[in-house]
């Protein structure tokens, strides 16, 4: 009788962060973060999902730049925007736990 309770309390904690989870994932794709490259002539946006939204190289930078630099550039923007989804969603994430299972704050 007690594991059968248990074990309804289990399913419906697991219910419970299972609906947290995706309405985390439908609050992520909602947020935008940016990476800039150093000379700020590479802008990358992404998604909180980490899904790369748009890339914006200045005129005079792609025209001028040679293929090395825009590469580095692109890349490292990217990166930079993809380092900035991962602290948000792992902020998101450490504040669901928070709710969802005691002590873990």
């Amino acid at each position: 009788m007690l594991g059968n309770f248990l074990n309804k309390q289990m399913l419906g904690k697991m219910d419970a962060m299972k609906q947290q989870l995706e309405e985390i994932k439908a609050k992520l794709e909602t947020i935008s973060v940016i990476g800039e490259a150093d000379n700020a002539t590479v802008r990358v946006i992404a998604s909180g999902n980490r899904t790369i939204k748009e890339i914006s190289i200045q005129e005079d930078f792609k025209n001028s730049a040679s293929k090395a630099a825009l590469e580095q550039a692109i890349t490292q923007a990217t990166n930079r925007a993809l380092e900035q989804a991962t602290r948000v969603e792992q902020a998101e994430m450490s504040h669901a736990a928070m709710g969802l299972l005691p002590g873990l704050g």
